[in-house]
């Protein structure tokens, strides 16, 4: 070893402290960096594993939340719609209820002014029969009681003379229906003979109605099936004329 140059107790000297430093390297300085350094790395995983799991978890409630948002914007919609088609349904009933209250209305007008034109005529019945009684008086020159001017007046708008229908006399009559039409109003006896008589002709459960035209000036048109016998004023008038011509 001298030889070579080597000093064999410097070497061992030298080999001594070399592992006396590798030994206190190892247990001083390399063991605790590679604890340093596994802790190091451990902590990082798990930083690593707790964002993994942050990441799935964000995921999990950006999920949640847009279903919870869909749900809500769906249960939305449905109320909306909901609540539209029941001010839809609501809009149709008040404008149904107040259609048929207008029409009521109207109705009932109509009704109420029907009944005082014809209440007005009724009452301006005796005043059209006073009349006729006063001129048949200066034209006949004779007196009338009043028991024969009321005879008179009821043969003049109701077509009966001694509770027959005059217009009806030799005629023959068919049909399920009739209609009576009269200038002024009939009163109660006279519209029961008048549906007696044709009843009795057209058969039982024959209907008759009455309705006042005062353009037909007097007298009574009855219309029965497809006959129409006009007993009025006014179509006498009408044959005169066209007679005349």
């Amino acid at each position: 070893m001298e030889r070579l140059g080597i000093n064999l107790g410097y070497l061992l000297v030298q080999v001594a402290n070399f592992l006396i430093l590798f030994i206190v390297m190892r247990v001083w300085v390399f063991k605790p960096i590679v604890r340093m350094l596994d802790k190091r790395r451990e902590t990082i995983d798990k930083g690593l594993e707790d964002a993994r799991i942050a990441a799935e978890a964000r995921a999990n409630a950006e999920k949640e939340a847009q279903a919870l948002l869909t749900k809500a914007q769906g249960e939305a919609n449905l109320q909306v719609r909901q609540a539209v088609e029941r001010a839809e349904q609501s809009a149709r009933e008040i404008r149904t209820r107040a259609e048929k209250e207008i029409a009521e209305l109207r109705a009932s007008a109509a009704g109420e002014a029907e009944q005082a034109k014809l209440q007005a005529l009724a009452e301006v019945r005796g005043q059209i029969g006073a009349l006729a009684v006063a001129a048949a008086q200066k034209l006949i020159g004779e007196n009338l009681d009043e028991k024969r001017q009321r005879v008179l007046v009821d043969e003049f708008f109701s077509g009966l003379k001694g509770g027959k229908v005059v217009l009806l006399e030799g005629e023959k009559l068919a049909g399920a229906k009739a209609e009576v039409t009269s200038a002024l109003p009939l009163s109660a006896a006279e519209e029961q003979a008048l549906r007696g008589e044709l009843v009795s002709r057209l058969g039982p459960g024959a209907e008759v109605t009455f309705r006042v035209d005062p353009e037909i000036l007097g007298g009574v048109v009855i219309r029965a099936g497809d006959r129409i016998l006009d007993g009025s004023v006014a179509g006498r008038l009408e044959s005169m004329r066209i007679t005349l011509r």
